[in-house]
């Protein structure tokens, strides 16, 4: 059934506009008059050709932008479809422009302004419409988007402080496996030319072992390189799978020195979000909900999952929370506090701004660690395979002497 766009006015001389799903043009001006709408322009709504995006297809910075101007715009007491309207026109994003005009036409349809977004969850996930839907039942939308705002820069500051933390020491270790398979492949085999035209003898046990190393690599790179196709291949089909997800993440948290760093990030995150839903008005229950699924980690994931359904039994907070194994006692603590004295979410902004203290002094810490470990453990492996191709060259030139 095709869409119509039309827009009306009412007796009274107001402006109305809109969509509507009908066969004809005739029967959607007969519905509209049977409305009691005076209309003046119905057309058929033309069909777009989008092109496929990936991942959202809306940068964080377009949507700090939006909710930050969103809720000035409000403040200032603009209505939400003008206000919508205006930030649409102004985005540089084309796509965030088409999103912004379809939430624009939903409000007009009736809709509230947490539904019109929420189907869009790719850019607008589930604890933004939260958040919004709690804004406007307490009619503080205004105050909602500063949070949404401040949240999002805070979580965006973390991923960076996330991708620092991986970024360089796979890049070592990536480099590393590249001068790896060049000695072995092309310098190696020089060497083992230059001792047979030297008429080397009985080659020492190192060198033995390195060239056929050497060998092995050289005669089936095809199937080496096949090899770490299908590893790096294998664990990204894993890490789609919720089992695969949740061993790569337990893995991860118990890993030496990442591990440390990856649950202190875990923390933050809880607490920042769990804290902002909370201060914006959302139940206990549907908040701990929200928390779990936008957690990022598996086993993070089924810990509050597993708290949240002790607080439906009737328990308080930190006893589950503890029980998980996951949370610090000392976090835990402190968020019991914050209970007793009905002061959680206060508490938790707090515990979020000192881990996030912590995440950027640890993952400084660990880069500064992993560095020269993996920078020593590369020149050591290098400087074993020159020594054992040196071994047979002191060996003739001592013959030779």
């Amino acid at each position: 059934m095709p869409t119509y766009l039309w827009e009306a006015t009412t007796r009274a001389g107001e402006f109305r506009s809109g969509t509507v799903d009908a066969d004809s043009e005739a029967v959607v001006q007969e519905r509209l008059r049977s409305q009691g709408l005076n209309v003046t322009k119905v057309k058929r709504k033309p069909i777009e050709i989008r092109i496929p995006t990936i991942g959202s297809g809306v940068s964080l910075r377009d949507k700090v932008v939006f909710t930050r101007t969103f809720s000035t715009m409000i403040d200032a007491g603009l209505p939400i479809v003008q206000s919508i309207e205006m930030l649409a026109t102004q985005s540089e994003s084309l796509h965030f422009r088409r999103i912004l005009a379809s939430v624009k036409a939903d409000v007009e349809t009736g809709k509230s302004l947490s539904e019109s977004m929420a189907a869009h969850p790719r850019v607008f996930d589930q604890l933004f419409c939260a958040l919004v839907s709690a804004g406007e039942a307490g009619g503080i939308l205004d105050i909602i988007f500063r949070r949404l705002a401040v949240y999002m820069e805070k979580a965006a500051s973390l991923r960076r402080q996330v991708m620092q933390a991986t970024i360089y020491p796979s890049a070592i270790l990536v480099v590393g496996i590249i001068v790896m398979i060049v000695m072995m492949t092309k310098v190696l085999p020089v060497f083992e030319k230059m001792f047979k035209d030297l008429g080397a003898g009985s080659l020492p046990a190192l060198t033995r072992f390195v060239l056929a190393l050497s060998h092995g690599v050289a005669d089936n790179i095809i199937v080496v390189l096949i090899g770490f196709a299908v590893l790096i291949g294998g664990g990204y089909a894993a890490s789609r799978t919720e089992r695969g997800r949740y061993i790569i993440d337990a893995f991860l948290l118990k890993a030496p020195i990442i591990g440390p760093v990856i649950r202190k990030i875990a923390v933050a995150r809880f607490t920042r979000t769990l804290g902002t839903l909370l201060n914006s008005g959302v139940p206990i229950l549907d908040a701990l909900e929200i928390v779990a699924r936008t957690s990022g980690n598996k086993v993070v994931s089924r810990a509050i999952m597993y708290a949240r359904g002790k607080i439906e039994e009737g328990k308080d907070i930190a006893s589950p929370l503890l029980e998980t194994g996951i949370f610090p006692p000392m976090v835990v603590q402190m968020i019991g506090v914050g209970e007793q004295s009905g002061a959680m979410d206060e508490m938790l902004q707090k515990i979020a701004d000192f881990y996030e203290e912590e995440v950027d002094v640890a993952v400084g810490a660990m880069t500064s660690l992993l560095g020269p470990v993996m920078v020593v453990g590369l020149g050591g492996a290098v400087g074993g395979m020159l020594i054992a191709m040196y071994l047979p060259i002191f060996e003739v030139a001592g013959n030779i002497k």
